[in-house]
């Protein structure tokens, strides 16, 4: 009995051990697309905007959308979805690993013409909750709020330090958001990194800075 659980175990130990990394290295390594196409059709008449789903969810909701819009023949209309993230470090398990994180989660930026059916389509997609908008109406996105969070998808973020306090009225001085006025609400001293809460998409909505890309108002 003990030569045979000897001589198991090691084959064993070595099945139950990879299991645990396949998770984290998809975690990692795979991932969907920050950027849906359904069309490659240029849509003068197609505008940005917000659609709110459930967080942790947006990947597999953009790929309903892409489906329905495909089913619905509305790939004319809805041309495109976008996901924000931004590439960050991760150490865990002692393993140094690139990850790429959301930067608004639970929302998703949905590129299309405006009408009836187009709307309908979206909003009844399963696990979206709603446009972002006045009452029942989507408001779309300025150009330059989309330039801007396109540009800070392609940000590496540097590591400084500085002192700010939670709740303080900061404005950003570099980077894409620059010239933009938030509040700080959350500090990283180990990471040096400052969450700032930014009027963006009509409401306050966090975005993750160095602490030398903010100057106190």
């Amino acid at each position: 009995m003990p030569k045979k659980k000897r001589s198991a175990h090691p084959a064993t130990t070595d099945e139950q051990l990879t299991p645990p990394e396949v998770p984290e290295v998809q975690e990692v390594t795979v991932k969907t697309p920050d950027l849906v196409i359904i069309s490659a059709e240029e849509n003068k008449k197609a505008r940005w905007y917000v659609v709110h789903t459930y967080s942790g969810h947006e990947n597999r909701v953009a790929e309903a959308i892409k489906q329905r819009a495909e089913t619905l023949n509305l790939v004319e209309k809805i041309v495109s979805i976008l996901i924000p993230t931004q590439e960050k470090i991760q150490i865990r398990r002692g393993q140094r690993k690139t990850v790429a994180e959301k930067i608004f989660p639970g929302y998703l930026l949905i590129q299309m013409e405006l009408t009836d059916d187009s709307w309908l389509a979206v909003r009844t997609t399963a696990g979206v909750t709603g446009f972002v908008g006045v009452g029942n109406k989507p408001t779309p996105l300025p150009r330059h709020e989309i330039d801007a969070i396109k540009q800070f998808m392609t940000q590496s973020a540097p590591s400084f330090k500085a002192d700010f306090a939670e709740g303080e009225a900061v404005r950003i001085v570099d980077g894409p958001f620059n010239d933009f006025l938030g509040t700080v609400n959350s500090i990283d001293e180990e990471k040096g990194k400052v969450d700032v809460l930014v009027n963006i998409f009509g409401r306050e909505t966090p975005v993750q800075l160095d602490f030398l890309q903010i100057k106190k108002v």
